[in-house]
C-alpha cells in the first residue's frame, strides 16, 4: 500500500558538502518535518550514489518518510527505495513503472498540462512542476507560469507539487493554486538550521491553504 505526502518535499544536493554534514543536514530537515525525500545525485559514480543513497535511507526510515532517487532505477533497486522521480529526459513512466513495480511510488516533472496527462496515464504517482522561479541547482531554468500550474492540477487527479527557487519569503504567488505540497532544494540545503527552515516552509504553505 502507497501511503505518502507530498506537503513538503525536500530534494537534496550534496555538492560541495562533507558526507558527514550533509547526513547531518538530512536529518535536520527531517526533524523539521519533511515528509518525502529525494535524493538527487548527477556527479557521482553508481557506487558512489549507492553508497550515500543507503545511508540516507537509513535515516529516513527512522522518521518513516518515503526515499526517493531521482532518475536512476538501477539505485532504487540497489537500495530498495520507496520510491523513483523520472524527468522528461529521464526513463518514461511507463517503463519505469513496468521495471519498478506497483507498490513503488513513480513521481513524473511535468511542464505543460499534456505532459502531465500523460505521465499520469501512464502510471505517475505524482507530479512536480514548475520552475515557478528561477532556480540555482540547474544552469538551464525553464520557467512554469502560476496559470499553468492550475490547469495541470485541474487535468490530473494525483498530487501535484510546485518547484522551482522556492523559499518561505516567496510562496505566496501560490495562494490560491490547488497544490498538495511544495518542493525545495536550497530553501533547506542552504539554512542555517534546517530544522527551523522546515517548520517555517510548513507554516507559511499551510497558510496559504
Amino acid at each position: 500500500m502507497k501511503n505518502f505526502d507530498t506537503t513538503l518535499y525536500f530534494i537534496t544536493d550534496s555538492t560541495g558538502i562533507e558526507e558527514e554534514t550533509f547526513l547531518y543536514k538530512v536529518e535536520q530537515a527531517l526533524k523539521g518535518g519533511v515528509t518525502l525525500l529525494q535524493i538527487r545525485e548527477k556527479n557521482k559514480t553508481t557506487r558512489e550514489y549507492i553508497n550515500l543513497a543507503n545511508k540516507v535511507h537509513e535515516i529516513t526510515k527512522k522518521y518513516n518518510v518515503p526515499l526517493i532517487i531521482d532518475d536512476r532505477l538501477d539505485v532504487a533497486l540497489a537500495v530498495d527505495a520507496e520510491g523513483l522521480h523520472v524527468g522528461q529526459s529521464d526513463m518514461p513512466v511507463n517503463i519505469a513503472r513496468k521495471l519498478f513495480g506497483e507498490d513503488k511510488i513513480i513521481g513524473a516533472t511535468a511542464k505543460t498540462v499534456s505532459q502531465a496527462k500523460q505521465a499520469y496515464e501512464h502510471g505517475a504517482d505524482y507530479l512536480g512542476v514548475g520552475a515557478i522561479y528561477p532556480t540555482t541547482t540547474k544552469v538551464i531554468t525553464v520557467l512554469t507560469p502560476v496559470e499553468t500550474l492550475k490547469d495541470i492540477c485541474r487535468a490530473v487527479p494525483i498530487p501535484v507539487n510546485a518547484i522551482g527557487g522556492l523559499n518561505k519569503d516567496n510562496l505566496d504567488v501560490l495562494k490560491g493554486v490547488d497544490i498538495d505540497g511544495i518542493c525545495v532544494v536550497s530553501a533547506i540545503m542552504k539554512a542555517e538550521n534546517p530544522t527551523t527552515a522546515a517548520q517555517e516552509l510548513i507554516k507559511v504553505y499551510k497558510s496559504l491553504k
